[in-house]
């Protein structure tokens, strides 16, 4: 019982990881689309990826971060 508990927990961290990584860039890329189309411009939707990706990054650092500091704090 102990081994699909700890699996379980795993794959919400997987899932926690890729979550906080690809709905920063999505939304940033889906907005620089946007305002791209309206402006008739090719550059936002770069731009915005590439801010995404940055805020993407800080999410997985902040989640990494925390996991491993409450990993600590149980020991």
């Amino acid at each position: 019982m102990s081994s699909d508990r700890n699996n379980f927990r795993i794959i919400t961290f997987i899932s926690q990881f890729a979550i906080n990584m690809l709905v920063p860039i999505f939304v940033c890329s889906f907005i620089g689309y946007m305002i791209d189309d309206h402006f008739g411009t090719q550059i936002w939707f770069v731009i915005l990826f590439f801010v995404g990706a940055a805020a993407g990054a800080r999410n997985i650092y902040v989640l990494a971060r925390k996991s491993y500091r409450d990993k600590g704090d149980s020991e």
